[in-house]
C-alpha cells in the first residue's frame, strides 16, 4: 500500500487488492465503519443504519469506501446476498484488510462467478477519497480517482 497523500484527482491511490478485480463508479465515502447487518439492504443497495452518515444513499453499482465493517460476521452474508441480487456495491474499498468483505467476495467468485473487488487502502490513501467523486479500481490495487 502507499503511503501517498494523493487527493481526489491528482493521482492512483496504490491498495492490496484483497479481491482482485475492476470498477467504475461514483465514489459513497464514509470515515464511519458500516455493519451490513441491519446497515444495508440487501434486496434494493440501501444503507439502512439511520445512524450512518450513508443512511439513505444506495451503494448498489458505486465505489463504496467505508473504513471497516462493524459487527458480527453476519455481514459476510448480507453482503453475498447483495452480490447474488446484483444490489451490491462495484466495488469496496477499506482503511487496512477487512475479512468480512473480503470473504464475501471470494465465497460470491466461487458461487456466482462474479465479485465485487476488494481493496485496502493505507490509512492516508482512504482519506484522500473524501474528496474523490468518482473513481476506478484496477486489479492490481489501483485506485485511480476521476
Amino acid at each position: 500500500m502507499s503511503d501517498g497523500t494523493a487527493i481526489g484527482g491528482s493521482g492512483p491511490l496504490t491498495g492490496r487488492a484483497l479481491v482482485p478485480g475492476v470498477a467504475e463508479g461514483a465514489v459513497l465515502y464514509s470515515s464511519e465503519p458500516l455493519s451490513f447487518w441491519g446497515g444495508y439492504d440487501a434486496e434494493t443497495g440501501e444503507i439502512i443504519d439511520r445512524r450512518h452518515p450513508l443512511a439513505g444513499r444506495n451503494g448498489a453499482g458505486r465505489i463504496l469506501a467505508i473504513p471497516a465493517t462493524r459487527g458480527s460476521s453476519t455481514t459476510t452474508a448480507v453482503l453475498l446476498e447483495a452480490i447474488r441480487r446484483g444490489t451490491a456495491p462495484a466495488a469496496l474499498l477499506t482503511r487496512g484488510p477487512d475479512t468480512f468483505l473480503a470473504l464475501a467476495a471470494i465465497v460470491a467468485a466461487e458461487l456466482y462467478g462474479r465479485a465485487p473487488p476488494v481493496v485496502a487502502l493505507s490509512p492516508s490513501d482512504f482519506d484522500a477519497l473524501r474528496t474523490t467523486p468518482h473513481a476506478r479500481v484496477e486489479a492490481t490495487g489501483v485506485v485511480t480517482p476521476l
